[in-house]
């Protein structure tokens, strides 16, 4: 930790700095999160690319007095560094450490949770109305990405403030990606001089009271917008002055004289407001720099040398079953489609956008629009596999009822990383998917036990007639059985599969926990000589009647699901018992009706009963009950 940053303990300290101490703070900032992330894995290149806009927001603006409302939260660790837990920030998404995302409970400078993207504008906009119906002066600013900028979210929010001047609201974008050399001109620099300068601005406001409401006015507002549309259309600023907000930028948002000089200047202008800056992400660290998209998340690392640290992994992910399948499948037809809400890399669907450019679809951070799109490519004949992170699905649950199944539309879509996620804490773990989806009519809903199960299963998607076909799929690892080499098999819908043969108790696992109980299974038969069956279900919907049927003379059943047990397998299960007047114990393992904290995957799922060590016990537990 730098000098500067050893005396920050607050926004207010950092207010107390001149220039110089500005421009230290930020260098000693970026060195603090590289050294904290080398072995403390999180989200890194975002947010070497914010420093400065962070520091600059927090050095003009009266925080927490003032609001300031992160989209997603990837860029906001120097945010919480300088916001007083910087010591805590070494626990960073770790057990009963900070979230890695802004978060209402951990300081009053979080003033909206994030986790997901495109939220910013719209949350913003509530806050600065809440400000003025309440008779507060607080100011209210968004920090936005340019990829989260493509959400429908954050296009609603801006189509309502910018319809609505009396809202003091300033949204930073921040753009990393867009190209930015034809904008460096003297006309921007001028432009942006004069459309900041304190002075033009008080006369601009007196031009309009004077001209009073009505015609005269309209024209005259019209004609200076369609003016300065003409000279910042090349940044696509005359989009955002379309859409009602007075457009300033762009600027280096890595320059921190040139942020607050401009976030001064911005400050007491009224009304909507964008300022447009661009960053590098990996800013100060030449590894991210120039592999931005490796080091979102790098894993550990050595900060001397850029060494990545992870090791060779012995063991496929899931995400690589499926990228490989889609590839093969793709070349066998080419009906086959792919497509992804800006997760390409973290799917595991490169190598399938390398080899079939013209049907790979990354439809940027809209996952609405992207179960839509291939709800029309299915109209259309083609075969879409449309994969989206589970914790992300919920935001097209609207789209999946009505554009999906409803039509009957032959749509696979692969649930990326369900079940708990690990890390990245309560705004990601997707365990919600079962009990949303379980309810949709036309549904058929499948979990895979193994690598060489999503393999057959993804299979199955190419013959699929209508639809949805939904397939979830755990973050990481698999079990690590062979399914490169071995053809796929043809697998039944709805049917579920035996895997060990017992009496009393019936365990009936959705997904990887299948084997989980399995494990657990064979302790208790090795530890007390009883042995309960153990079921593969693979299908919540439709649901195997038969298997129900071959075990109601069970005096017991576990069900196990790595999701909420209100509404999924659970649910079922104890539907089915109800309704048929059996008289059996019905137990749970799955997540309770609370959200849950970041960890690694293993300690939630153990916290959740999901692990073997804690089926085995309650399985012992159930025997010696009956």
């Amino acid at each position: 930790m730098g000098f500067i940053l050893d005396n920050v303990n607050s926004p207010q300290d950092i207010r107390r700095l001149d220039m110089p101490g500005l421009k230290a703070l930020c260098h000693e900032v970026r060195d603090y999160i590289v050294e904290c992330c080398a072995g403390n894995p999180g989200h890194l290149a975002s947010s070497l690319g914010a420093v400065e806009l962070i520091i600059g927001l927090h050095y003009v603006y009266d925080t927490p007095s003032d609001k300031i409302v992160f989209d997603v939260g990837h860029q906001a660790y120097a945010h919480k560094i300088v916001t007083g837990r910087k010591e805590a920030f070494k626990k960073n998404r770790m057990r009963d450490g900070i979230s890695g995302f802004p978060n209402r409970d951990e300081s009053p400078c979080d003033a909206f949770g994030a986790g997901h993207a495109s939220t910013s504008i719209s949350a913003a906009l509530g806050l600065a109305k809440a400000a003025r119906l309440s008779g507060s002066e607080g100011k209210v600013v968004a920090m936005i990405g340019d990829g989260a900028m493509t959400g429908g979210l954050a296009l609603e929010g801006l189509n309502n403030a910018g319809d609505d001047f009396d809202e003091d609201l300033l949204v930073v974008l921040n753009d990393n990606e867009m190209a930015i050399d034809g904008n460096r001109g003297a006309l921007h620099s001028y432009l942006l001089k004069v459309t900041t300068d304190p002075a033009y601005n008080k006369l601009k406001t007196r031009v309009w009271e004077r001209l009073g409401a009505g015609r005269l006015r309209n024209w005259v507002q019209r004609a200076v917008r369609k003016t300065k549309a003409g000279l910042v259309n090349k940044s696509g600023g005359d989009l955002f002055e379309a859409f009602g907000f007075r457009y300033f930028g762009p600027i280096d948002g890595n320059d921190i004289e040139e942020v607050v000089r401009t976030l001064r200047r911005l400050k007491d202008i009224k009304g909507p407001k964008l300022l447009h800056t661009c960053t590098v992400k990996g800013k100060g660290y030449p590894h991210a720099e120039s592999d931005p998209t490796t080091w979102h998340a790098p894993g550990k690392f050595n900060p001397e040398t850029g060494e990545r640290l992870s090791g060779a992994r012995q063991v496929d992910r899931y995400q690589d079953v499926f990228g490989e399948t889609l590839v093969e499948m793709a070349r066998k037809d080419s009906a086959v489609v792919g497509i992804t809400p800006a997760m390409a890399t973290g799917s595991g669907m490169t190598a399938f956008a390398e080899e079939f450019p013209d049907r790979f679809f990354d439809v940027g951070i809209a996952e609405e629009h992207a179960v839509t799109f291939s709800a029309g490519l299915a109209a259309g004949g083609m075969k879409p596999f449309c994969c989206v992170y589970s914790t992300f699905a919920q935001r097209a649950y609207d789209e999946i009822i009505h554009d999906v199944a409803l039509q009957r539309l032959p749509v696979t879509l692969c649930l990326d990383r369900a079940g708990l996620v690990g890390e990245d804490g309560a705004t990601h773990q997707g365990v919600f998917d079962l009990a949303a989806m379980r309810s949709v009519p036309n549904t058929v809903i499948a979990a895979p036990k193994d690598e060489k199960e999503l393999k057959d299963m993804l299979y199955h998607g190419l013959g699929i007639k209508d639809g949805p076909f939904i397939i979830r799929y755990p973050r990481g690892l698999g079990e690590n059985v062979e399914w490169r080499n071995i053809p796929p098999s043809p697998i039944e819908v709805g049917k579920s599969e035996l895997l060990l043969e017992g009496a009393k108790v019936a365990i009936m696992a959705l997904g990887p926990a299948a084997n989980r109980a399995v494990e657990a299974a064979g302790r208790v038969k090795a530890k007390t000589g009883e042995c309960p069956s153990v079921y593969n279900v693979r299908f919540l919907k439709p649901f195997d009647m038969g298997m129900m049927e071959e075990i109601s003379g069970f005096k017991a059943i576990v069900t196990v699901e790595d999701g909420a047990l209100k509404g999924g397998l659970f649910s079922e299960v104890c539907e089915y018992v109800a309704s048929h007047g059996l008289d059996i114990i019905v137990k749970g393992a799955g997540t309770p009706d609370r959200f849950i904290s970041q960890d690694s995957q293993a300690s939630q799922r153990a916290a959740c009963g999901l692990d073997a060590d804690s089926l085995q016990a309650s399985l012992e537990s159930l025997f010696a009950e009956i």
